[in-house]
């Protein structure tokens, strides 16, 4: 009996031990993602991107965007090419998305899983928010040179209810990220390169790469040629200013 009970004891405590040890991790891993965030981007910024969708065959569509945003949830993107496209902007407001189109006139609603321009980035991905705002870190994993961090959505809005992200342990960045979707299917990996010194102390990937398991053959390029940090008024963030986001290049 004696024995039984420093037994179980021990058990008790090895438990103890291991369930406050996964919950400091757990939090070192919050803290590296906030500080990811703040590697990538600045509070509130403007910036100007080149999305390429490549098909199969080769066949290439561009588009370049201008986008500001404005602390955690406030986002703005402006088509200025191709022709067909240009004038037409995009609004972020947290969980909720407009498309502003010049002759239509009037913002339209869009899911964060539709993607205005096609190919496989969806409007989340174009409009996305830091990952600490839609995440939590799960687990982190020391894998050398680099940790690799799962991400659980912490809301059932968020795109992908599951990101597995490895992160270079030196410039805490991300170099790959697997979205999955809540059954546990594989919707697509982002590719993080090209470390690029954008000023400003800001040094960070210049170009992202997506494919998808889902469109075989198909990617999709986002090119970042200038992030750099910026205030804006909240009137910027409206629907009323939709139509007038390209005042503010």
């Amino acid at each position: 009996m004696h024995n039984k009970f420093f037994f179980y004891l021990k058990i008790t405590i090895v438990i103890l031990l291991l369930s406050n040890g996964g919950s400091a991790l757990a939090q070192d891993g919050n803290e590296l993602l906030r500080q990811l965030d703040a590697n990538m981007q600045p509070a509130s910024y403007e910036m100007y991107r080149k999305l390429i969708n490549i098909e199969p065959d080769g066949k290439k569509k561009e588009f370049v965007l201008y986008t500001v945003k404005k602390g955690e949830d406030k986002m703005v993107a402006l088509f200025m090419s191709p022709a067909s496209e240009k004038g037409r902007s995009t609004l972020r407001l947290g969980d909720n998305m407009w498309l502003y189109i010049p002759n239509v006139g009037r913002p339209i609603r869009i899911t964060s899983l539709q993607s205005v321009v096609g190919g496989i980035f969806n409007n989340s991905d174009i409009l996305r928010l830091d990952f600490s705002v839609e995440y939590d870190v799960q687990q982190v994993e020391d894998k050398g040179e680099s940790y690799l961090l799962e991400l659980k959505a912490k809301t059932s809005s968020v795109s992908y209810d599951l990101l597995m992200m490895t992160m270079d342990k030196k410039t805490v960045l991300p170099t790959n990220i697997e979205c999955y979707a809540i059954s546990g299917m594989l919707i697509k990996t982002l590719h993080y390169s090209k470390i690029k010194d954008f000023g400003d102390g800001l040094v960070r990937p210049s170009m992202l790469e997506t494919d998808s398991p889902l469109n075989k053959g198909y990617r999709s390029v986002m090119l970042f040629a200038k992030v750099q940090k910026k205030d804006f008024a909240d009137e910027v963030f409206t629907l009323n200013y939709l139509s007038k986001v390209d005042e503010l290049r």
